[in-house]
């Protein structure tokens, strides 16, 4: 369970529950045709937008975000990869076969057995790229979807809006029918605005990040298994992907401060 996910939702629930029961207006929270109509219509326009074979992975993705996988630290995957150098320049590539059943990581598991059938490196490489570049595809689809539903939810919390005053304006002879008229205009954005800054940006924005996780883990394995095709000695495995690494994490800050 991804503790700081958990807290961040609870915290704000609670902080928009207290100010809402400062206010004494804590009834207005719970609206069943508020609540369709949001999150109904979000579900809808999502529905319209994108296919089946997208769709499908939301539930995983969602559940992703509320548990994540264990990943393995890129220093981690240096380590492994280094021991394979050195069992490699001792013993062969072969001296690998007794390990690849250990490698639970499928991505990992195909490199090196591509490494101990004897593949050449250009096809390696090719195959592992293109590995890369379909998971990192599919990821931002996903990731897409709930960015999607961010930006819609509040525009169907915007129409709730409209329709509560419409209904407002039919019946401004009626008070008893004006409160729960604008109940339900108040309540729809609250909805739309509550859903896409504490549910759906937020999981968009962490399934973007366990995905560069796992592509630059990617990206380790692919030049680790390339630096030990070539026959480079452990130690020259190991600082090329120690620099490597540097210059990927530099890259992303430099992305974030460019963002900012």
């Amino acid at each position: 369970m991804d503790v700081m996910t958990i807290c961040g939702l609870l915290l704000g629930a609670g902080v928009v529950y207290y100010v809402m029961w400062r206010g004494d207006i804590v009834h207005l929270l719970f609206n069943s045709d508020a609540f369709v109509l949001v999150f109904g219509g979000t579900i809808a326009s999502t529905f319209i937008a994108y296919p089946f074979s997208v769709l499908k992975e939301i539930p995983k993705a969602f559940r992703l975000a509320f548990f994540p996988t264990s990943r393995p630290s890129p220093l981690k995957t240096i380590e492994q990869l280094v021991t394979m150098c050195e069992r490699v320049r001792r013993n062969g590539v072969i001296a690998l076969t007794n390990d690849i059943h250990n490698i639970k990581n499928k991505f990992f598991h195909n490199a090196v057995q591509m490494l101990i059938d004897g593949f050449e490196p250009d096809i390696v490489e090719d195959t592992l790229r293109k590995e890369i570049i379909y998971v990192e595809q599919r990821h931002q689809k996903v990731s897409s979807v709930f960015r999607m539903m961010a930006t819609v939810a509040p525009i169907f919390g915007l129409l709730g809006t409209l329709i509560g005053v419409v209904q407002v304006l039919k019946n401004l002879t009626d008070p008893k029918t004006m409160g729960a008229s604008m109940a339900v205009a108040v309540t729809t954005t609250f909805y739309g605005i509550f859903g896409a800054n504490f549910l759906f940006l937020p999981v968009a924005v962490k399934l973007s990040e366990y995905s560069e996780d796992e592509v630059l883990n990617m990206e380790l394995i692919t030049e680790g298994i390339l630096s030990i095709q070539k026959g480079d000695v452990p130690l020259l495995t190991e600082k090329k992907l120690e620099a490597f690494l540097s210059s990927k994490l530099k890259e992303k800050e430099l992305q974030i401060r460019q963002q900012k």
